[in-house]
């Protein structure tokens, strides 16, 4: 059975079994690199509001078209086995785990920059709506100029405007 890249679901995943997953029956994987997202409830980076919750929307089906293109991108650019990107929508609270991006090759140094790569392209491209609570009210997240900055090093432009 082969691995789905891409998963877009309300319920919380096994990093383990992700990871496990990923890398079942190929032996040439000699490197996993995986980054997993949480929901941060602090100060910091909420105009001095902790986060109450987080509500993740997406366009179902276009969602999915876009990362499995990241991913296609991403297999042409580094010298990877296989990828997963595991995201979720609704509802969170801090703590909760939001994404997995988790990538195989033979050695290191590809998977962490394709890992990296994966993650970039998530904050500024795909298609997903994040608005946060705080005790001072609901508000639509926008994406950082520091995460667009992080997309143009791989040579490619940022479409939020």
């Amino acid at each position: 059975m082969s691995l789905l890249r891409t998963a877009i679901q309300t319920a919380d995943f096994d990093v383990s079994a992700e990871l496990a997953a990923l890398r079942q029956h190929d032996r040439r994987v000699g490197a996993v690199c995986s980054f997993v997202g949480t929901v941060r409830g602090g100060y910091e980076g909420n105009n001095g509001a902790p986060v109450l919750s987080m509500e993740l929307e997406h366009y179902p089906g276009m969602t999915e078209k876009a990362i499995e293109a990241m991913i296609d991108e991403a297999r042409r650019r580094f010298d990877i086995f296989a990828a997963r990107v595991v995201h979720r929508v609704g509802l969170l609270q801090p703590g909760d785990q939001i994404v997995l991006v988790a990538v195989s090759s033979a050695h290191r140094g590809q998977s962490f920059q394709a890992c990296e790569f994966l993650m970039d392209y998530l904050k500024t491209q795909a298609p997903f709506w994040k608005k946060e609570a705080t005790p001072q009210g609901a508000r639509w997240v926008d994406a950082r100029v520091s995460d667009d900055a992080a997309l143009a090093r791989w040579g490619i432009e940022a479409r939020n405007a």
